[in-house]
């Protein structure tokens, strides 16, 4: 035969603040981490490209994304560097930084899809070849590597909503070494042994009475 019980059963408790910064942080990190990888990859490598009519005939070109615009390594290079300065500061200064990582992912994005249209590099390149100044680039052509420094900016923007949203939540760096604020106990020594004579000296030599008086 069931019984009857008066005491509740437990139940679920929702998450904490505690555990949204937990998540926010391991989020933010990865996707700030990754978003720099990927737009640093992503301008080593080639952005565009066409060809200039050399001597009669078609001279292939291209060009890399830092050919293009350096912008978008250096705002992920920015971006990284206020990821981490994130948990070095706190209260305002904290905003203030998760602003600049939230600005950094919408410039490399803004800046990335820009370079689709930046034919100057090629033009340059087709100066170089033809010798010609006023030489242009024919039929040019994109990679897909804009896109993808585009989305690391993406990647960039969500750390730093992340850390304007949760960041008083996150720990600072040197959290784990701070106390609660109570003073620390001094050291006591232990009484000099009489018995001992290299105490006594030894105690002498600090400055202090052997006796105890």
């Amino acid at each position: 035969m069931g019984y009857v019980t008066a005491v509740p059963h437990p139940r679920s408790e929702a998450p904490g603040p505690a555990r949204s910064g937990r998540r926010s942080l391991a989020v933010a990190l990865l996707s700030g981490a990754l978003g720099a990888a990927l737009v640093l990859l992503a301008t080593r490598r080639g952005w565009s490209g066409g060809t200039a009519t050399v001597a009669g005939g078609d001279f292939p070109l291209s060009a890399s994304g830092s050919d293009v615009t350096g912008v978008p390594a250096s705002l992920a290079i920015v971006g990284l560097a206020s990821l981490v300065a994130v948990f070095a500061v706190r209260r305002a200064g904290r905003f203030l930084v998760a602003g600049l990582l939230a600005l950094s992912g919408a410039g490399t994005i803004a800046s990335a899809l820009l370079g689709l249209s930046d034919s100057s590099a090629l033009d340059e390149k087709a100066a170089e070849a033809t010798g010609d100044t006023a030489a242009t680039v024919d039929t040019m052509t994109h990679t897909g590597w804009p896109y993808v420094a585009a989305a690391g900016g993406l990647l960039l923007l969500l750390a730093g909503l992340l850390a304007l949203r949760y960041g008083r939540l996150w720990p600072t760096m040197s959290g784990r070494y701070e106390r609660d604020g109570t003073p620390r106990p001094r050291r006591v020594r232990a009484p000099v042994d009489p018995d001992r004579p290299e105490e006594i000296w030894k105690a002498l030599d600090r400055g202090e009475d052997p006796t105890g008086a």
